[in-house]
């Protein structure tokens, strides 16, 4: 169900009662966006690109920015917020919604669109496909820092630790307008780094959208690897290296990076 406000973002009720913000601008077929971790709808800068032929639909995913959170997390929860979402926005526009997902965000979106026919076209961008959680000590530092209300400390740690991002881009990130929204996400990064991140076979071949990966030639091995793995499981599926970039190229060069995605969406 969606839900129009007088201000602000609208509403999707998911599964579970959990009421996802999903905010809108611009013109044409619908494009959902799903940000990842340390994120709301305020990381995407390519929105400006993309507004003049899209109508796009920035998602919050539950406990962030103005989504609420359920009791009860886990990742399957979340996948059910984007089908939520998807088979929402898709019923406004009478057709099935493009869908760009990031990171967590990335491998949620996958994993939606093999349950519902209303993904018309599917973006994915280093997917977070992790088949093994962070190392418990990793975990417990985060968790330290978000206790002690530390919390740009806790999302620093993720992002040299986890990412093994440069210093040139954390300082960027930092500079951004979107960096108060990330800082406020981190008492959720503890449960989303302590889950395996698994893409079951027979649910990737059930993936009917024509699918792009996007990913930063630069990027740390272990989302080189979930490249190789979605890739080898989702049917119709290509690949794009952004040589140069890393994990957050949509920041560093949006223009650019919207300009892959137009080309592919444009069909």
């Amino acid at each position: 169900m969606v839900q129009q406000q007088s201000a602000g973002p609208r509403h999707v009720t998911s599964k579970d009662g959990v009421r996802l913000a999903v905010w809108s601008t611009g013109t044409g077929p619908p494009l959902l966006l799903v940000h990842g971790s340390m994120s709301d709808h305020r990381r995407w800068r390519i929105t400006e690109h993309l507004s003049d032929v899209r109508t796009v639909h920035a998602m919050d995913r539950r406990g962030r920015g103005g989504s609420t959170d359920g009791p009860d997390w886990t990742p399957e929860r979340e996948v059910e917020d984007v089908v939520a979402v998807v088979e929402a926005v898709a019923a406004d526009a009478g057709h099935p919604a493009d869908v760009l997902g990031h990171s967590f965000g990335g491998y949620l979106a996958v994993r939606a669109a093999a349950r519902t026919a209303q993904v018309r076209r599917l973006v994915l961008y280093e997917p977070a496909v992790v088949p093994h959680p962070q190392p418990p000590e990793l975990v417990a530092r985060v968790q330290a820092a978000v206790d002690a209300g530390r919390s740009e400390d806790a999302v620093e740690i993720m992002l040299r630790d986890v990412l093994h991002m440069p210093e040139e881009e954390i300082t960027m990130l930092r500079a951004q307008p979107s960096w108060p929204a990330r800082v406020a996400t981190a008492p959720t990064l503890p449960r989303e780094e302590s889950v395996p991140l698994l893409l079951d076979p027979a649910e990737a071949a059930a993936v009917r959208a024509p699918t792009l990966l996007i990913r930063g030639g630069d990027s740390p091995e272990f989302l080189q690897d979930a490249i190789r793995t979605v890739a080898g499981s989702v049917p119709d599926c290509r690949v794009v290296t952004l040589e140069g970039q890393q994990h957050v190229a949509d920041q560093t060069d949006p223009e650019g990076f919207a300009r892959v995605v137009r080309e592919f969406l444009r069909y």
